[in-house]
């Protein structure tokens, strides 16, 4: 429990060492990334705001593109900002896009989620709360040519 928040029946907390950030700070987070995202098309703004083990933040928004496969989702913009920043394990993202409404990341999303830390716990906004779910929930057959954890 951090920050007087239980984040479930999880084995270990994710966010053992950045309790100064709470689940409402990363839906914050995740929302001013949203407000950057260039959505023309379909007018869905997402933000994504990455926590690392450290405390690090990172953050992305969706980038639409006229051919509709080549956009880009908010949660693989925070993991791309991540990854060439070298940021430590990623521990939880926070997903926003119509306010109050659960945002789920795309099977996409989560599986590249699933690539650096399967683990991780994804907090989505409920009304005026927020949810918690660990991607293994989400994505519980994640694809691995892994025969480890060695996820960076």
């Amino acid at each position: 429990m951090i920050a007087g928040h239980d984040f479930g029946n999880f084995s270990e907390d994710p966010f053992r060492t950045v309790s100064a950030i709470t689940p409402e700070h990363l839906l914050h987070y995740a929302a001013e990334a949203g407000e950057k995202a260039y959505a023309p098309y379909s007018h869905f703004h997402v933000g994504a705001a990455l926590v690392t083990e450290s405390g690090r933040l990172f953050f992305g928004c969706n980038v639409e593109n006229g051919s509709f496969g080549m956009t880009i989702c908010a949660e693989r913009g925070a993991i791309a900002a991540w990854r060439v920043a070298g940021g430590d394990l990623p521990v939880a993202v926070a997903v926003v896009g119509r306010r109050g409404i659960p945002c789920m990341p795309c099977g996409a999303c989560r599986q590249v989620l699933a690539e650096f830390n399967p683990s991780l716990r994804v907090v989505l906004e409920e009304g005026a709360s927020f949810r918690i779910f660990s991607l293994a929930e989400l994505l519980p057959f994640a694809f691995s040519l892994r025969n480890d954890d060695a996820r960076r």
